[in-house]
C-alpha cells in the first residue's frame, strides 16, 4: 500500500484487505479438521425470474438456468425472501444486499455492517487475509460495509489480486509501508488528543477511536504475517480478449477457489456489479443494464438470458470444482457455504421482492428448492448463517428469527 493521508484513512475506515498464509496448495492435511469458509456473491441485476426458479417445487431440473448444476444434492434455491424497506430503493438496494438496512435511496442513509464483516470478527483472525472483497470493476464499493456503515473498496484486477495472494513480498518495501502506516496511526492518535482537548462532539471522537482501533488491529496482523511465506500456486488465470467480461467472472471465481484451497482467507464477497456499455458473452452482445429492462419483450429476454446463463455457468463450475477438492472424507464445497443471490427480484421493474437466493455446500442437508410459505425477511436466513458459523447474536438487520432453513 502506498503512503496515504489521514483523511483517506478516515474516509475508508482503515478497512483494507491484508496480506496471507500457508505453504502449499493443499492447506488442510488429512489429519486436520477443515475450517468453515463462506462466500457471498451478488448479481446486482438479478435473474429473469421465470428462467431462474424451478417450475415444479423441489425439482431443479425444471429451472431453465439451474437444471445443469452437477452438484444438485448440495444446493438449495430459496424462494419468497425479501428485504423490507426497499420499495423505492431501485439500484440503491444493492448497498443493502448484505446489510438489510432499509431505505438506501434516502439522502440521509447510513448503512449497517455487512454480514461478511460480522463473520470476519469470528473467522478472520487466523488467516493472512481476514477477508477478500471482489468486484467486476472499479467503482469504489461492492458488497462489504464496515461497522460504521462505510463502504470497503473491493479489488477488481485479477492479476494484482493473484500477486497479492501468491507473489512473495518485497520485505524492504513492506516494512517501509508498515512504518508509513504506523506514522499515520501516530498522527491519528495526536489528532484524537487535540479533539478531546477541544471538547469535540462525541460522534467525531467515536469515529476516530473506531478507525484507530481498526488500524491497530490491521497493522498488528500484517506484522504477524510479515515473515511467513505465501503458498506456491501456479497462475491459472485465463486470458480471453474476445469475451473479457465472461473471463473476468471466471477468473474471480478461480481466485476465490485458490484463496479457500490455500486457507488464505475464510470470508469472501464477490459483487457482480453491472457495468456501463456493451459486454460480449458467447451468443450475444449488449448492455447488461439496458437488457435487464426487457419489458417482457422476447427478443430482449433472449439476449439477457445469454448473459445470465454465462454468469451462472461460471458459478456452477465454481461449485463443481470446489466439490472435486478433497479435504479428508469431505470436499472443499462441503466445508464452504456458498451464498449466491441478488438485491433485485425483477430488475426490469426495479422490484425487490422474491429475491433469487441460492445456498450451496456447507455440509447442509440440502433440499434443492425451498418455497417459503409467505414473504420472509432475507435477514432470517442471514441470522441463521451467523448461528451456523458460531456467531451468537440475537438479530441481524431486519431478521425476525432463525427459521432453521438449513439442516445440519
Amino acid at each position: 500500500m502506498n503512503t496515504i493521508s489521514r483523511k483517506e484513512f478516515l474516509k475508508f475506515g482503515a478497512a483494507l484487505p491484508l496480506a496471507m498464509n500457508s505453504l502449499s496448495l493443499n492447506a488442510v492435511s488429512k489429519n486436520q479438521q477443515a475450517p468453515k469458509r463462506i462466500i457471498f456473491i451478488n448479481s446486482s441485476l438479478g435473474f429473469y425470474e421465470p428462467y431462474f426458479f424451478p417450475k415444479k417445487q423441489g425439482d431443479l431440473s425444471t429451472s431453465n438456468y439451474l437444471k445443469g448444476i452437477r452438484t444438485k444434492e448440495k444446493v438449495t434455491v430459496f424462494q419468497n425472501l425479501f428485504h423490507p424497506g426497499m420499495e423505492t430503493s431501485n439500484h440503491d438496494s444493492e448497498k443493502s444486499f448484505l446489510t438489510g438496512t432499509p431505505n438506501p435511496e434516502s439522502s440521509n442513509f447510513v448503512n449497517g455492517i455487512s454480514l461478511d464483516q460480522v463473520l470476519v470478527k469470528e473467522m478472520g483472525d487466523v488467516t493472512r487475509f481476514p477477508f477478500l472483497n471482489f468486484s467486476i470493476y472499479d467503482r469504489g464499493w461492492g458488497c462489504s460495509w464496515n461497522s460504521r456503515g462505510s463502504a470497503i473498496p473491493p479489488m477488481h484486477n485479477e492479476e494484482k489480486i493473484f500477486e497479492m495472494l501468491f507473489k512473495e513480498e518485497d520485505l524492504k518495501s513492506k516494512k517501509q509501508q508498515l512504518r508509513n502506516d504506523q506514522n499515520i496511526l501516530d498522527c491519528l492518535r495526536r489528532d484524537l488528543l487535540q479533539l478531546k482537548k477541544r471538547n469535540s462532539n462525541q460522534f467525531k471522537l467515536d469515529h476516530y477511536n473506531s478507525v484507530i482501533s481498526e488500524l491497530e488491529v490491521r497493522l498488528n496482523h500484517e506484522k504477524f504475517w510479515l515473515e511467513t511465506k505465501k503458498p506456491r500456486v501456479k497462475n491459472s488465470l485465463s486470458e480471453d480478449n474476445e469475451f473479457k467480461f465472461s473471463n473476468k467472472i471466471r477468473n474471480l471465481f478461480e481466485l476465490s477457489k485458490l484463496a479457500f484451497q490455500t486457507d488464505s482467507t475464510r470470508v469472501i464477497t464477490f459483487s457482480m456489479d453491472w457495468i456501463y456499455g456493451a459486454i460480449k458473452v458467447p451468443g450475444t452482445t449488449g448492455g447488461w443494464h439496458t437488457l435487464s429492462h426487457h419489458g417482457g419483450r422476447k427478443d430482449v429476454i433472449e439476449k439477457l438470458s445469454r448473459i445470465e446463463t454465462d454468469t451462472l455457468k461460471h458459478f456452477e463450475n465454481f461449485l463443481f470444482e470446489l466439490d472435486q477438492i478433497k479435504e479428508g472424507d469431505r470436499t472443499l464445497l462441503d466445508n464452504t457455504t456458498v451464498v449466491m443471490g441478488s438485491n433485485f427480484g425483477d430488475s426490469s421493474n426495479h422490484t425487490c421482492n422474491n429475491l433469487p437466493m441460492i445456498v450451496a455446500g456447507g455440509g447442509y442437508q440440502h433440499e434443492n428448492h425451498t418455497l417459503i410459505e409467505k414473504p420472509t425477511p432475507l435477514c432470517n436466513l442471514y441470522l441463521e448463517l451467523l448461528h451456523k458459523h458460531n456467531v451468537d447474536i440475537g438479530s441481524f438487520g431486519s431478521s425476525e428469527k432463525d427459521m432453521n432453513l438449513l439442516k445440519a
